[in-house]
């Protein structure tokens, strides 16, 4: 029976459920925390395989993109599926993927954001002290359906060392809300510094950073990026029928940072296409064309 369907929005609780479910049904799947939110929600990563080829994807950086984590589960339970049954997925053998790498996977980044952009204010009760503030962060309404931040009023992808401060200049942003402001400092929220804590702890070959919407690829970084970084994005937009872009004015990124901090390959993946937050109706299309592009990211 198929544990991940992609026919519901999918908050922490879904995400939680799955996990476990998919561990007791494939017992090499591992799973661990990265670090917690603002709420202490713990942030799950779930690994597979045993290579020596260190892979990394991520999800729901930003809280109205949950759509990407539950592409991120769902590919996770067919690369499972095709490893036990020993049969292929879209062509590739994942037996030997499995052999040769490990996948690393944080599917929800941003706990607390998903839940306040899928439940509004019931994801964190009436007593919660917030309450009062973040209503008027999202200037008095009570949808909070296009809320991109932490629960703080952080922008996740807005929070890394790499030319923060001129990406705070170019924002414009005063202080906290739905999005785009960066913080009071590079790494000042626990959901970024788990990030790069967990991203220094492994030797990551690649790592995607899977966002909504665009159907686009950003694969460079203030051409810090190493000379195959171009040659991969083409590769990935031959599989995904999305556009490799050279994304110049944008700073303190996930992807960013990995560029200029390893000087490895880092993209950040836009998929879908429309208005966030994504409509579930479209998750079959847009998984269609992203698992080809996660399968071929641990084949490069």
């Amino acid at each position: 029976m198929t544990i991940v369907r992609g026919n519901e929005n999918y908050g922490y609780s879904e995400l939680l459920a799955h996990i476990a479910r998919l561990e007791e049904k494939y017992p090499f799947i591992r799973t661990d925390t990265i670090g917690t939110s603002v709420m202490g929600r713990r942030i799950p990563v779930v690994r597979l395989g045993t290579g020596e080829h260190h892979i990394h994807f991520n999800g729901a950086f930003h809280a109205n993109e949950w759509i990407t984590s539950l592409l991120l589960m769902k590919f996770v339970e067919d690369y499972a599926d095709a490893y036990a049954a020993g049969t292929l997925l879209r062509g590739c053998d994942m037996n030997e993927r499995f052999r040769q790498t490990s996948l690393w996977i944080v599917p929800m980044v941003n706990p607390d954001g998903v839940e306040l952009a899928l439940k509004g204010l019931e994801g964190i009760g009436q007593d919660h002290p917030q309450y009062t503030q973040l209503l008027e962060w999202n200037s008095g309404s009570h949808d909070f359906s296009g809320w991109k931040a932490n629960l703080r009023g952080v922008d996740l992808n807005d929070q890394f060392p790499a030319h923060w401060e001129t990406e705070k200049e170019r924002r414009e942003v005063p202080g906290p809300g739905p999005r785009d402001y960066t913080g009071e400092s590079p790494l000042c929220e626990p959901e970024a510094r788990a990030m790069a804590e967990f991203t220094r702890r492994h030797p990551f070959r690649l790592v995607m950073a899977f966002h909504t919407q665009g159907k686009e690829i950003y694969w460079n970084y203030r051409d810090m990026e190493p000379a195959e970084a171009e040659t991969m994005a083409n590769r990935f937009g031959a599989v995904s029928r999305y556009l490799p872009v050279k994304l110049t004015d944008s700073d303190a990124g996930y992807k960013d940072w990995f560029i200029q901090e390893f000087r490895k390959p880092g993209f950040t993946i836009e998929a879908g296409f429309g208005v966030n937050p994504l409509p579930i109706d479209q998750f079959p299309s847009i998984y269609e064309d992203v698992a080809g592009l996660m399968l071929e990211a641990l084949v490069v």
